[in-house]
């Protein structure tokens, strides 16, 4: 069973979202309340979160927080229109998208499904690596069997997103990736300019394994196309 956790103090639109859910063969269950809201989430019932951030009292960013400490359900954000800012902070504690207020219901469809899809992906991806299957570029070694990062040894924590998306710019390290496929194939969704999504978790990814590599730019920015990350042992060659 697809079962959906809503979680958002306007009743009003949960009822909204229920009764579009539903038909699309969701089971939805809704929540008004931030402490019952953690509780569900972490009750192992569910296969996808439905979070807003202006919760009264524990806000959205803090029900994030707790529910990451100890589970990576999947966990779609509701956002006041305009507010960046939120969409941000969201997306580095571990939300695996946004959708700003208002929203039109079948974007809200579209974007479950695509995550959900990326999961299955994942799921099927990894059952098909070899044990042993890790890519090593630099200082950094990423096991796709068991979904672990480490830089020079030392475990370095990232969400599925993060994952994903690293995975791709060191399968094809010294080369130029696209913005639009990066978003197609990481964020499940066809690009508009004005998201910036993918632009976070790039940051992210950034301060997570430094910015430089060997004294280049590990990831660097192609402008107007894409991201690099820098292959040392490629970069050794050529100037050789």
């Amino acid at each position: 069973m697809n079962r959906i956790l809503v979680i958002d103090d306007d009743i009003e639109l949960c009822g909204l979202l229920k009764d579009y859910l539903v038909p699309e063969g969701f089971d939805v269950e809704t929540v008004n309340d931030s402490e019952k809201g953690i509780e569900r989430a972490l009750s192992g019932e569910h296969n996808f979160v439905v979070l807003d951030v202006m919760l009264p009292g524990v806000n959205g960013f803090e029900v994030l927080r707790s529910v990451r400490k100890s589970s990576n359900i999947p966990v779609l954000m509701l956002t006041a229109r305009g507010e960046d800012v939120d969409r941000i902070v969201g997306l580095e504690m571990g939300a695996d998208d946004y959708l700003p207020k208002p929203f039109n219901p079948r974007e809200l469809v579209a974007r479950i499904k695509a995550i959900q899809r990326r999961g299955e992906t994942k799921n099927t991806a990894q059952k098909q690596a070899e044990p042993d299957e890790v890519i090593t570029v630099g200082d950094v070694d990423l096991d796709g069997g068991t979904r672990m990062v480490r830089k020079r040894g030392e475990t370095v924590d990232l969400t599925a997103v993060e994952f994903d998306l690293l995975e791709m710019l060191l399968r094809s390290a010294g080369h130029v990736l696209q913005r639009k496929d990066l978003v197609i194939k990481v964020l499940g969704r066809g690009l508009d300019p004005f998201d910036r999504s993918i632009d976070v978790h790039i940051s992210s990814l950034r301060k997570k394994l430094g910015h430089k590599i060997h004294g280049m730019e590990r990831i660097k920015t192609i402008r107007g196309i894409g991201y690099l990350y820098a292959n040392p042992k490629k970069d050794e060659k050529d100037n050789n």
